[in-house]
């Protein structure tokens, strides 16, 4: 099963679950869905009305919680450690790897030295085993280690939950996108227009090209064929003698 299919079964299965919570009941969904192994977006869980209600009260960490794993990265999570529950193990693992795919948004090539800043990572060792192990095999990101230039190669990411402040500027990629595309359908119509006028014109010129081929084979066999005309023998016949046309 790929990792698209995976993940809207996933959603599919918290969205369902999370509906007919409320309140602190909604934690464990919470917990469950930020510790998942195989669940990286969470904005469709977000947007449930019962989530939202709980802005502003004394379960509004949960929501809270829901949003850095959304949006957040590890450095965010320790800017906000004081008003956010600890994590567990696979929380700040799950964590992590969303944090690689932040950077990977904006940069396609990853020093080593920001990584391990971004990541809390100890050292080199450490970090590869990470982009491998949790990254590379979790099928999240495909790369290349470049130990020589130390960095890693990003040659595909998963994406993350937009934030909100970026729906703007998607919203504007679209527009143009679409009005690249409509030109360019205008562009091929034209093209194909012309290409049938030119094939009509081609047809005939060829038509044209056959007429005189065979006007110029008439006249040749007009010119060249024998005509019989009547001659008058000793003996008062006639017959025929054959005579070319010149």
């Amino acid at each position: 099963m790929d990792i698209e299919q995976k993940q809207e079964e996933l959603i599919d299965h918290f969205v369902k679950q999370a509906s007919s919570l409320t309140g602190s009941a909604l934690s464990s969904v919470v917990a469950d869905a930020t510790s998942h192994p195989s669940l990286f977006a969470f904005s469709e869980i977000l947007a449930l009305p019962n989530l939202l209600q709980l802005e502003g009260t004394e379960n509004a960490v949960y929501l809270d919680v829901l949003r850095l794993f959304a949006h957040g990265t590890w450095s965010d999570y320790k800017s906000n450690a004081g008003r956010l529950p600890q994590l567990v193990p696979d929380q700040a693992l799950k964590l992590r790897q969303l944090t690689v795919l932040t950077l990977a948004e904006t940069n396609k090539i990853l020093p080593y030295d920001q990584l391990m800043q971004e990541l809390d990572v100890a050292n080199v060792r450490e970090l590869e085993d990470f982009l491998i192990n949790e990254c590379m095999y979790a099928g999240i990101v495909r790369g290349k280690l470049d130990q020589l230039r130390k960095c890693f190669e990003v040659q595909f990411a998963a994406g993350r939950d937009p934030r909100p402040e970026q729906l703007g500027s998607m919203i504007q990629t679209l527009s143009n996108w679409l009005v690249t595309s409509d030109n360019l359908l205008i562009s091929i119509q034209e093209k194909m227009s012309w290409a049938d006028k030119m094939t009509e014109l081609n047809k005939q010129h060829k038509k044209e090209i056959e007429d005189k081929v065979e006007d110029v084979k008439r006249a040749y066999s007009m010119k060249f064929h024998p005509v019989s005309r009547p001659t008058v023998t000793s003996g008062g016949m006639r017959r025929s003698t054959p005579n070319l046309v010149e």
